[in-house]
């Protein structure tokens, strides 16, 4: 099974994300991240999701999401032509004897050190997911205490731009 992000630019309105997520669920499509922020126009948000499949299961999602109403656009991001980025919060055993350590892992992946408590740290960790992925396994001798994780988020590079403008509703209308 393939990995797809799909990036879909919907109305900014109250149950646009339980209709995009209920087809998914309706279809029985699993969704591996969602991750739902406004743009730079107030009116539309930008949905980023990541699901496994096929082509035909691409071409089926898209096709559903094509149908519902508040879906403006919708942009299948080619890895190429594609910056994928995710947030990872990572809380840390940090006591005296390895505070050095975690501290130390944080600055070779650039990540910042965003809390300190009497025996723990939160490391806040911005890249791909294998950048994630790699200082996670870092810092788990440490004890990883929680987790969280955003979910990719993508946006085309260059002068690719997924906005209004470039709407598949016109072709539908």
């Amino acid at each position: 099974m393939k990995r797809y992000v799909i990036s879909v630019l919907v109305e900014n309105h109250s149950g646009v994300l339980s209709r995009v997520s209920g087809l998914f669920s309706r279809r029985g499509y699993n969704i591996d991240s969602l991750t739902v922020g406004v743009t730079e126009n107030p009116e539309l948000s930008r949905m980023t999701i990541v699901v496994r499949g096929d082509e035909y299961i691409l071409e089926q999602i898209e096709k559903q999401l094509a149908k519902l109403v508040e879906v403006v656009s919708i942009h299948h991001c080619e890895p190429s032509s594609t910056v994928v980025r995710e947030l990872a919060l990572i809380k840390v055993n940090a006591k005296a004897s390895n505070r050095v350590g975690v501290i130390e892992t944080a600055n070779i992946f650039r990540a910042r050190i965003v809390d300190v408590g009497v025996d723990s740290l939160v490391v806040e960790a911005t890249g791909g997911e294998d950048k994630i992925a790699s200082l996670i396994e870092l810092l788990e001798p440490f004890g990883i205490l929680e987790l969280v994780r955003t979910g990719l988020t993508a946006m085309g590079r260059g002068n690719s731009i997924l906005s209004s403008e470039s709407t598949e509703r016109a072709a539908r209308e």
